[in-house]
């Protein structure tokens, strides 16, 4: 499911904006508009469907997402102008909020602790190999248009999404209150620490500096990764003079280079201090990215490919992790939701500080450059967050 999603959605969007940018000549402010939009979306669900979430469980909230993701794909087939195109992508983004990476995660913490980072590690590899898909859609589009590959897109997510989303089950507790202990931290295990069965309420974990540090270093994160994802093909094809073929192979090695890093944070990421690999993450995300903004040759891309992509699939999985050994999983879904918020700020920002900047310079050097800045600056948050007392 959280393939379906990468693949289509959050990893394809720079296509839809390169070629559909072009093709009804609507500005890349406006156009990263509707990425900001899907960011501003996920920040005002987030506390309700977190709250929904941690009172009725991911399952029923996944099944209805994945009718609203698919169904909006296809009205954004149909679109003729831009008001159209946003109420398109509100859809979209509504359905993959509540059959995304959210809920998908929740579901996860709630049936393990042990090895937690191991297993949204695991989810996460299906963001990563979505990635490797992008040439596919980016095939699909050139032969046969941007309006059968969204349509087609929602057709596949409906005919595959839906069988997926009877595999979720109920909380541990709620099937059998001996089956969450089986899902307990051994004593002594990897990462075990005095504080690791202490359960935060939502007000609780607000009062905390580690909190708002993780919020703020996570949405510093997103800047870069929220820019890279809407402008980085439109980068390569005007800036760099690639064509659309060769900057999505550009994006499929940043995702083989994610699945790396998805892998390594199956290895490392419960046996290492979290906070110390997302800042490490950070500064690769920030190097990177300015490798792109300046590359001279397709090595300085290829760079840029494997340091951003190692640093997201790390990174990635540890942000939920670190919260949930932080603040416990009574109150998981609330707190992840309230996280969402801030977050935001750094999606909804990366995208349209790349595009406004873009559209008054005619180039990406300018934001790229502000963006790569923010977030090696930004590892000093991740440093700084430690657990609560």
């Amino acid at each position: 499911m959280y393939f379906l999603q990468s693949a289509l959605l959050m990893q394809a969007f720079g296509l839809y904006v390169a070629v559909m940018s072009e093709e009804l000549g609507w500005s890349k402010t406006a156009m990263s508009g509707a990425a900001a939009l899907q960011s501003v979306e996920g920040a005002l669900l987030g506390p309700m469907l977190g709250w929904l979430i941690d009172r009725h469980g991911a399952r029923s909230m996944i099944r209805l997402g994945i009718v609203g993701f698919g169904l909006g794909f296809i009205g954004l087939g149909q679109v003729q102008t831009i008001g159209q195109f946003y109420v398109a992508i509100a859809a979209v983004a509504i359905g993959a909020s509540f059959c995304g990476y959210f809920p998908l995660s929740v579901a996860v913490i709630h049936w393990f602790h042990r090895q937690r980072a191991r297993a949204l590690s695991l989810l996460g590899l299906g963001f990563a190999l979505g990635g490797t898909f992008v040439p596919a859609v980016a095939w699909f589009m050139q032969n046969h248009g941007w309006r059968a590959t969204a349509m087609t897109s929602g057709l596949l997510i409906l005919v595959v999404g839906l069988p997926l989303s009877f595999a979720f089950r109920p909380r541990p507790a709620d099937l059998d209150p001996q089956l969450e202990g089986l899902a307990a931290k051994r004593p002594g295990a990897a990462g075990a620490d005095e504080g690791a069965d202490r359960e935060f309420t939502a007000a609780q974990a607000l009062r905390t500096r580690a909190f708002w540090l993780l919020a703020v270093g996570h949405g510093c994160a997103l800047l870069a990764v929220s820019a890279v994802n809407v402008h980085a093909i439109s980068h390569l094809k005007e800036g760099l003079g690639y064509s659309v073929a060769e900057a999505s192979l550009a994006i499929m090695l940043m995702t083989g280079a994610q699945t790396g890093g998805v892998l390594l944070a199956t290895a490392i990421g419960d046996r290492y201090d979290k906070r110390l690999l997302a800042a490490a993450c950070m500064l690769m995300h920030g190097s990177g990215l300015l490798l792109l903004t300046f590359a001279a040759n397709w090595y300085w891309v290829a760079a840029f490919a494997i340091l951003h992509g190692v640093a997201w699939g790390l990174r990635g999985p540890l942000m939920q992790a670190i919260r949930a050994d932080y603040f416990g999983r009574g109150a998981i879904g609330m707190i992840m939701g309230l996280s969402a918020i801030v977050v935001a700020v750094g999606q909804v920002a990366g995208p349209m500080v790349a595009g406004m900047l873009a559209d008054l310079s005619g180039n990406y050097r300018t934001g790229f450059t502000v963006l790569g800045v923010v977030a090696i600056s930004g590892s000093l948050l991740f440093f700084a967050a430690r657990k609560p007392g």
